[in-house]
């Protein structure tokens, strides 16, 4: 039979078809893949072509497909029942790769000339992505508190206008989202470039969980003490962003509490000493440390009752102490504030000589009294834990936790929200039934993580979260593989490193300062001297990998 030509326009692309089998069938077989690839791309959430395509033909080209083997897309999708009429499975078979296999060099070689699926005609840059993996460029946050050193100085940029840089963001967060490298320049939005293909980018358990990638990974750069601050669980998050909703509360509103309906845990993990103020002490200890200042406060009037009454609060009669305690503060005349701070300064030294086990209290409450005069937060190192890291130590912070960056350079992991209500240490929007009204009023003093084992390439900050993992991953000159399978953000803090995609061969440099995004499923190796952090989505289950340092 000679063959026949037969031309038809999929996803944009002129294909051009020679196969010796008649033209009524050819047609027919064409129609039937024409119409199946746009019932694909409407009904699943794949938005590469390619995938559309070759999902298309593996669809058509199995005569006995059921209902049930695409009900994980769609339910009630209804997939051809009569196979392909003339033509026999082999065929069928036939003709389906050769399709796909043309597809793929239509795709391929015209990559920009393919309009973005969903699109109106639109063409859309494709990132230059060595080896499927992304270097990003990620946007600076500034805020009073930050340094206008430490962020520049580890990505290598100058900041001649010594602007403060508190925090560089990573992730998909409308607040600060991340742009992917193209061709040395910002390209196309991360989140983009995640959308294009959701379920290959992330895995089909995270899009499906999530639809999105659920972290928002950070630098945070606190030169300056940030606010008394506490994050919202789920039905808190959803309760009050649904109910500031309905009383027309503009979400870039400056009272607004509750910017989106997810709650908050996050991780802390040092790039240097630390300081930070993070869960209620032990009832006891609060007691103490406030009945040690009562003693340098003589005879009666408003300082002396105010004393008083916290430590009555304490005692909690008629609610939970440390409930009690807080709306005692919040209660507190500015004038009384002042008095208390002024006593604390003028017997500074001789609280220290008398009770120099609380030496840094006493020294952080003058300190935060100075940056924040008439604030009654400057008293938190009095009912709050005193936490120092260094580097490479981390914390969780569980949502409801009261906490407060004193003083540091890190990073921070946390579920995809911007969620933060603050009970001050800030001029920004206070609102004290919100704060008391999400607070958990329990003792808690986080464990400080630490790798004990130098010797690890891999060390994994196991938390309780479900969206996210943390971990160190250090390079010492040998190959080593990277653990992680499921999508991840990897910022390189110190040394220089090479990766290779063990199934293509190909290479990528990295250094101090890069951050690249590695969707789910890749298979790399790292070869150099080098020091890097990785967020992931999902609890880690990894192992820790050991060096091979050893000679020949």
């Amino acid at each position: 039979m000679k063959k026949n030509d037969i031309r038809i326009d999929i996803l944009g692309a002129d294909i051009s078809i020679s196969a010796d089998a008649d033209p009524v069938d050819m047609n027919e077989a064409l129609e039937r893949y024409r119409v199946l690839v746009e019932d694909v791309k409407k009904n699943t959430r794949l938005n590469d072509n390619l995938k559309i395509a070759v999902l298309s033909g593996f669809l058509l080209s199995h005569e006995n497909v059921k209902k049930e083997n695409f009900s994980s897309y769609k339910d009630g999708y209804d997939p051809p029942k009569d196979g392909l009429r003339g033509i026999d499975s082999d065929e069928a078979e036939r003709l389906t790769l050769g399709m796909i296999s043309l597809l793929d060099q239509a795709f391929i070689n015209q990559p920009q000339d393919l309009p973005e699926a969903g699109g109106a005609g639109e063409a859309t840059e494709k990132p230059n992505a060595v080896t499927g993996i992304y270097k990003l460029s990620n946007p600076v946050i500034n805020y009073d508190w930050g340094s206008p050193e430490w962020i520049p100085a580890l990505l290598g940029k100058e900041n001649a206008d010594k602007t403060p840089w508190a925090e560089l963001w990573m992730g998909v967060n409308p607040g600060g989202p991340s742009r992917v490298i193209s061709s040395g320049t910002d390209g196309p939005l991360l989140s983009d470039i995640i959308n294009n293909d959701a379920a290959g980018n992330l895995g089909y358990e995270t899009e499906g969980k999530y639809g999105k990638l659920p972290f928002l990974y950070k630098i945070s750069a606190a030169r300056l003490p940030l606010s008394i601050q506490v994050h919202p669980n789920m039905e808190q998050a959803r309760e009050g962003f649904d109910r500031e909703n309905l009383e027309g509360i503009p979400l870039d509103a400056l009272n607004r509490n509750y910017r989106d309906p997810n709650h908050k845990p996050e991780v802390l993990c040092a790039l240097g000493s630390f300081t930070a103020l993070c869960g209620f002490r032990k009832i006891l200890d609060i007691h103490t440390i406030i009945t040690k200042l009562s003693m340098t406060v003589a005879g009666e009037g408003s300082v002396r009752d105010a004393i008083d009454e916290l430590l009555q609060s304490l005692k909690g009669i008629n609610d939970n102490p440390y409930r009690a305690f807080l709306s005692v503060l919040f209660n507190m005349e500015k004038s009384v504030v002042n008095s208390i701070a002024g006593i604390i300064k003028s017997h500074g030294a001789m609280l220290e000589s008398k009770f120099p086990e609380n030496r840094s209290e006493w020294k952080l409450s003058s300190y935060l009294n100075r940056l924040f005069p008439g604030d009654s937060g400057f008293l938190a190192p009095f009912f709050l834990n005193i936490i120092e890291l260094q580097s490479g130590e981390a914390i969780y912070i569980p949502p409801g936790t009261l906490h407060s960056f004193i003083y540091g350079f890190g990073l921070e992991l946390m579920a995809d929200s911007t969620n933060v209500l603050r009970g001050g240490l800030t001029s920004k929007h206070i609102s004290p039934d919100e704060f008391l009204g999400i607070t958990t009023f329990d003792e808690y003093k986080p464990e400080i993580i630490r790798n004990t084992d130098p010797m690890s390439s891999w060390f994994c900050y196991n938390t309780p979260a479900d969206e996210f993992s943390l971990s160190l991953f250090c390079g010492m000159g040998d190959i080593i593989p990277y653990p992680e399978t499921g999508p991840s953000i990897l910022i390189f803090t110190d040394g220089n490193a090479q990766l290779r995609n063990t199934e293509t061969s190909e290479e990528l440099s990295v250094k101090t300062g890069e951050s690249l995004f590695i969707p789910y499923g890749k298979k790399l190796e790292f070869s150099g001297t080098f020091t890097a952090y990785a967020a992931a989505a999902g609890r880690s289950l990894l192992p820790e990998i050991k060096q091979d340092n050893s000679t020949n």
